[in-house]
């Protein structure tokens, strides 16, 4: 096999690598949201708070956690079977010649 093949696949491999990595942490952060979310849904403590509260701790959650999600993007909901807290945003994500746009849309809780 000649060495420019092996070199170009050495190549492809470590863009790929790359276009991995970069993908990788927004999923982690938002698996992070959804665990607090389902935390924070089922917690005893959490029907009597308003849902305004709720709403706040979510935003600074998720800002701890660096994603851009605002009071509007999340929505929390009271009945009688519990709280359901929902979050809809998206991570704009930079590649060198292409910039995609991960939507994501956590929740927990009982509807």
């Amino acid at each position: 096999m000649p060495l420019w093949r092996r070199l170009a696949g050495i190549a492809v491999l470590v863009a790929l690598l790359l276009f991995c990595a970069l993908l990788v942490n927004p999923y982690v952060q938002n698996w992070k949201l959804q665990r607090y979310l389902e935390e924070t849904a089922f917690a005893p403590q959490t029907q009597p708070q308003p849902a305004e509260v709720l709403t706040a701790s979510v935003v600074d959650y998720a800002a701890r956690l660096g994603l851009p999600v605002k009071a509007d993007q999340v929505r929390v909901s009271k009945s009688e079977a519990g709280v359901f807290i929902e979050a809809r945003y998206f991570v704009r994500v930079d590649l060198l010649l292409y910039t995609v746009d991960l939507h994501f849309r956590p929740s927990a809780g009982a509807r």
